[in-house]
């Protein structure tokens, strides 16, 4: 069966300062155990703010490593989930069904790609 990676992306400037409602992470949490007991969830983890992160470029020959924030960047990543599903179709549905679990404030995107190979 398929294995779609599922990039979760946040706009950092408009995402609560004290992260997510303990609302949210309940109705979050609802979803994943849903997911995990159907076999669809494989693994899911959200990531730390950008700034404490950092960037490396490869470029004509040469590296950079640049320290977070990333200012020129709207979004970034934010979080993953690993989703077995039947087809692209399913992966969808199911990552559609975690964006509704966020309040109307966030601004959130996941871009669904089937990991080659799978």
């Amino acid at each position: 069966m398929p294995r779609y990676l599922s990039l979760i992306q946040i706009d950092e400037s408009t995402a609560p300062a004290e992260g997510p409602s303990p609302e949210l992470m309940r109705r979050m949490g609802e979803l994943i155990d849903e997911m995990t007991k159907a076999g669809v969830m494989l693994e899911t983890d959200g990531l730390t703010p950008s700034a404490q992160g950092k960037r490396v470029l490869w470029s004509g020959g040469e590296l950079t490593v640049t320290d977070g924030p990333f200012t020129e960047s709207k979004e970034v990543v934010g979080g993953y989930a690993i989703l077995q599903c039947r087809d692209l179709d399913e992966a969808l549905e199911w990552t559609k069904r975690f964006l509704k679990t966020h309040e109307e404030h966030w601004t959130v995107t996941c871009e669904v790609r089937e990991i080659a190979g799978a």
